[in-house]
């Protein structure tokens, strides 16, 4: 079924793995209007096509490769292309997004996504050449590495999604990676592990159509600009990465440290973006159409490989109480040609190490202690050994082990590199998020809590339901659309960035923007006819609408984040998800972080009936029938 909209293709493939049967799924143009692209179609096709309950790891389970209007389109950052299924670490709806070249490759051969049903006898990968699918044994690759299976898969000029050994052996947080991107969080690399499909390949010459061609070109040639104009997308992060602002977090004491003990870590300047770029970075790099270049490329073995990222000098550096670069950098490169989640493997280490220091599971991880770490990340991608148990993750070594109240996960998935006790609203964010303790699913507080030039009251828990589901919808839509995250950033305008500089003016604005809560409310409240505008800082919306030809304004835009998010939300309803899970562990809702300061600790019982209210969502944290009908989910009813 084709669309009415350009930017599409208008084709998704329909592949069964079970029966080898290859077809077209037909998604109507309501579902592209409602939901524009990415996680939040493939959520509604999932929604459609799962019963509830089933096990993620089984062929009843269906993965989707879902692209955006905007991939492929030359605007800025949009690379991005999503991964959806049932998730085998949470339960919950999973989703992965990244900035690799596949789905930019897909469009090119024109499909819009890949549907992938069932289990195949023995391992295979999924050949897409324009209108040519075949389905390819996959026998002699199995087994190998990210790297070999790049190298041994399909045409070198293609566009390749793969899996490496912990995505065959299940590993619950197993990544996809595309080029050297990472399709991390929710385990989709064991979804594809479980269907014995090593790979896609994709390659194709099909041009993407656009409704207003120059008009699209204007606007893109604007918006570039701004963002290398922009302090941070166009000084900090190239310069820095997104490890910069890892000391700056520390000082804010949201650095996890020591399985999430402490926030502050003493050696974390060893650990920043500056260190980095002073003594190891080789040069920049960057996603494919992304002008802000974030992306470090260091030196390992005489090799130039893809340097770490904030999340990983944290959880494998200050997580583990160990400040030697050099090592996690190595780890990093294991980790992903292995196909590990860095974010988890380093959170699990964490607990593990905490367990082993309190006596409850012998295990040999220790922190500080760096000379079998390689070992238990094999051991970990083979599921051997003591990795057999680390490959469950935290929630599950919590409930055999013990050590529930200190165990960092919400829903099964492990936090991500911020301690919330030094930011409420972020540890809002983590509890709420729909595929579990995600930083970025759960409105990355963190950025005006601790990290941007002009940051909330970090302990008010008063202003952070409004502001934490004002970053959601819009960061879930920037999402949808196809655009990176970090477009987002130019959100704050350049004179912000000056704060700092004078301690006066950066506490007025601090009391200013935490005090601004009720306005942030009522924005919430106001219905989308009333936002029939783009914002400049914010061009997406305005590119959809060039690149589509649909009617599309701010207003429209930001509701269609909040409406996704509810359907994500149902999802997990329908999956026995409800209020009692949108829960943090006692470390960070009973224990001060700080001794003697009751502010240090996340009050999500004061936080969450607010958010809830807010949301439309009962006291059970299920949308109601009025919300539903307001967000045009009726059909979900």
């Amino acid at each position: 079924m084709t669309s009415k909209y350009k930017g599409y293709t208008g084709r998704i493939l329909d592949v069964d793995l079970t029966t080898g049967k290859i077809g077209e799924y037909s998604l109507p143009d309501r579902d592209r209007e409602r939901f524009i692209g990415g996680r939040y179609i493939s959520t509604k096709i999932l929604w459609d096509l799962l019963k509830p309950g089933i096990d993620p790891l089984s062929p009843d389970n269906v993965l989707i490769v879902m692209t955006s209007p905007l991939t492929g389109t030359g605007a800025p950052s949009t690379s991005r292309y999503d991964i959806s299924a049932k998730s085998p670490q949470t339960g919950t709806i999973g989703h992965s997004n990244s900035g690799g070249n596949f789905g930019i490759h897909l469009k090119k051969a024109g499909w819009d996504g890949v549907i992938v049903r069932g289990k195949a006898q023995s391992p295979v990968y999924l050949d897409i050449n324009d209108d040519t699918v075949t389905i390819k044994d996959a026998k002699d690759i199995w087994g190998k590495d990210i790297e070999e299976t790049k190298e041994l898969m399909g045409d070198k000029r293609a566009g390749k999604m793969v899996i490496g050994p912990a995505g065959e052996n299940l590993v619950k947080y197993a990544i996809v990676v595309s080029q050297d991107r990472a399709h991390g969080r929710s385990g989709m690399g064991a979804v594809m592990g479980s269907k014995n499909l090593k790979g896609i390949v994709a390659k194709g010459s099909k041009k993407i159509e656009l409704h207003e061609p120059e008009g699209f070109r204007e606007t893109i040639k604007k918006w570039i600009k701004m963002i290398q104009a922009h302090p941070a997308t166009g000084d900090f992060a190239p310069k820095y990465g997104t490890s910069g602002f890892l000391k700056s977090i520390s000082d804010h004491n949201a650095l996890p440290t020591k399985n999430f003990s402490s926030g502050h870590y003493k050696d974390a300047q060893m650990l920043s973006g500056q260190t980095l770029a002073e003594t190891r970075l080789v040069k920049n790099d960057g996603c494919q159409s992304c002008p802000i270049r974030c992306a470090r490329v260091v030196e390992l073995d005489g090799r130039e490989i893809k340097g770490p990222e904030y999340e990983v000098l944290c959880l494998l550096g200050s997580n583990m109480l160990i400040n030697d670069m050099d090592a996690i950098i190595r780890w990093n490169y294991e980790l992903d040609i292995l196909g590990l989640d860095s974010i988890s493997t380093g959170t699990v280490l964490g607990f593990a190490a905490e367990l082993n220091e309190k006596g409850m599971w012998a295990n040999g991880i220790e922190f500080g202690k760096k000379e079998n770490i390689s070992a238990v990340i094999k051991s970990i991608a083979l599921r051997q050994g003591i990795g057999a148990e680390l490959a469950e993750g935290v929630r599950f070594l919590s409930q055999k082990y013990g050590g529930e109240d200190f165990a960092p996960h919400s829903k099964g998935m492990e936090l991500a590199a911020y301690e919330p006790r030094g930011a409420v609203g972020h540890g809002l964010g983590y509890a709420t998020a729909n595929r579990g303790a995600c930083h970025l699913d759960g409105g990355y507080m963190i950025y005006f809590e601790a990290t941007g030039p002009a940051i909330l009251d970090p302990y008010h828990y008063r202003s952070k339901p409004s502001y934490t589901m004002l970053d959601q919808n819009l960061l879930s839509a920037i999402s949808a659309g196809g655009s990176c995250l970090f477009t987002s950033w130019t959100i704050l305008p350049s004179i912000a960035f000056k704060v700092p500089n004078s301690r006066i003016v950066s506490w007025l604005v601090t009391k200013i923007l935490t005090f601004a809560w009720p306005a942030i409310e009522l924005t919430l409240k106001m219905p989308s006819y009333m936002m029939r505008y783009h914002l400049p800082m914010l061009p997406h919306s305005k590119a959809i609408k060039q690149a589509t030809g649909m009617d599309m304004d701010f207003g429209k835009f930001i509701r269609m984040g909040e409406r996704g998010f509810a359907l994500e939300r149902l999802f997990n309803v329908r999956e026995g998800f409800s209020a009692k899970d949108d829960t943090l562990p006692k470390r960070f809702t009973d224990e001060e972080q700080i001794s003697g300061n009751a502010k240090t600790k996340v009050p999500l019982g004061k936080m969450l009936p607010a958010y809830y209210k807010l949301r439309g969502w009962n006291a059970n944290g299920i949308p109601t029938v009025e919300t539903l009908r307001k967000l045009d989910l009726e059909d979900m009813i």
